[in-house]
């Protein structure tokens, strides 16, 4: 199974393969493991979030919602980005989170983002956010847009961001950190409130 390209793995497994999804999960579990520890940093949630992920994987293949459009790990990172979403989002409405904590910064705003619910609605509104968003980034220097986009929008880690623009990833932290607190300065100057 070695040899074999994820594609080839993943139909092999659409068509009944169990073989091929262990081969899939073995060949990608570290990294992803490794990308879901590094944003909440407790290997306990962690786990909760990898065997998380791998359910909803596991279900989307079967159900043929995988895609082609780029690679299995950045696919399933998405996934994983998505659920560690939802659970500092539930933590959010138990917990008053201190708003000097970057991780906060970060789902403060694009929490609002994430898969919209089946309420025709909700939809709408969601897409109004992604729009006031989308318009309130034209503000931001390109290097910061860039950033942004690539964090939240496209869900990619530090690193990959890092990788991409050919960057540290200091500078790409420190960018992303600049580029939310301007985000919040265009907010209270224009008095936008993002909510759903």
């Amino acid at each position: 199974m070695k040899s074999k390209t994820d594609s080839l793995l993943i139909s092999l497994y659409q068509k009944g393969d169990e073989e091929a999804l262990s081969a899939l999960i073995h060949r990608h579990q570290r990294e992803l493991f490794t990308f879901i520890f590094y944003k909440i940093n407790d290997e306990d949630l962690a786990n909760d979030v990898f065997q998380d992920t791998f359910m909803k994987i596991i279900l989307m293949l079967k159900e043929g919602r995988y895609n082609e459009e780029g690679k299995f790990i950045l696919w399933a990172k998405r996934i994983a980005h998505n659920l560690i979403i939802d659970h500092f989002r539930l933590k959010a409405k138990n917990v008053k989170v201190s708003e000097t904590t970057f991780e906060t910064d970060e789902y403060s705003i694009f929490d609002l983002i994430r898969e919209p619910s089946e309420n025709i609605e909700d939809q709408l509104v969601t897409l109004q956010i992604q729009e006031d968003l989308l318009r309130m980034l034209q503000f931001l220097p390109q290097n910061q847009q860039e950033v942004i986009k690539l964090r939240f929008f496209d869900g990619l880690s530090f690193k990959e961001i890092a990788d991409h623009t050919n960057m540290s990833i200091n500078t790409t932290l420190g960018r992303v950190r600049y580029a939310l607190i301007n985000l919040r300065k265009i907010m209270d100057e224009n008095n936008i409130v993002l909510t759903r």
